[in-house]
């Protein structure tokens, strides 16, 4: 009888053993979708960021390109009103700010 009852010991036990390793499985396949699931969602916000960036670059630039044309008409407009009244380069630019 006792051969009988380590036998059912070790079956138990293996079943328990079992049991957990089915249980950890399960978990690290949750783990992995989740993990997935984030990933995803991360990649498609790095996406969304690099085209909102590169929008907004090519905004700055033409920006940029713009201030400094205006500067350009800007500054030739002074230098031309100036030296007609006689006093070139003593315009005064005030700020908008």
């Amino acid at each position: 009888m006792s051969r009988t009852i380590a036998l059912i010991e070790h079956h138990a036990e293996g079943d328990a053993a079992a049991d957990l390793l089915e249980r950890r499985w399960f978990a690290s396949l949750t783990a992995v979708r989740t993990m997935q699931t984030e990933c995803e969602v991360l990649r498609e916000v790095m996406e969304l960021a690099e085209s909102s960036w590169r929008r907004a670059r090519g905004e700055l630039a033409r920006l940029e390109a713009l201030r400094d044309a205006l500067g350009e008409e800007l500054a030739e407009r002074d230098f031309h009103g100036d030296a007609a009244n006689g006093n070139p380069g003593d315009r005064r630019v005030s700020s908008a700010a």
